[in-house]
């Protein structure tokens, strides 16, 4: 059987969250699902967990935003090749997110088969 990922999904909004893990828990490429609220918290909980092999990002939060989140975990060996899918509304910031180490993007709303695609990509790689 092929690994199952661990994805760590990252929005201040709790109806987002709700609805990205409704659709990673139908996803048989996903094994385990954490959730956190902004960038501060999930740099937390990569370092506690050390074994995410994915990240769903949003760029607009409080306290730790997606771009600050993706320039931190640059600076840090251990999740410097880290993918990370960010999620936004904001198609503009495209550009930054990959400039600053995005491995893809989505814009949303989130459309279950496009997030099911870019999990696949992410498979592909373990």
């Amino acid at each position: 059987m092929e690994k199952q990922l661990k994805i760590l999904a990252v929005d201040d909004d709790f109806i987002n969250l709700k609805l990205i893990s409704s659709m990673l828990r139908k996803n048989e490429k996903v094994g385990a699902i954490i959730e956190a609220t902004n960038g501060l918290d999930a740099i937390n909980l990569l370092k506690t967990q050390g074994d995410i092999d994915l990240v769903l990002l949003d760029i607009k939060m409080p306290v730790m935003d997606g771009i600050e989140f993706l320039t931190n975990i640059q600076s840090m060996g251990e999740f410097k090749k880290l993918p990370v899918i960010v999620l936004t509304t904001d198609e503009t910031r495209k550009h930054e997110a990959f400039d600053h180490g995005a491995f893809d993007f989505l814009v949303k709303p989130i459309r279950e088969h496009d997030l099911s695609s870019k999990i696949a990509k992410v498979a592909d790689l373990f």
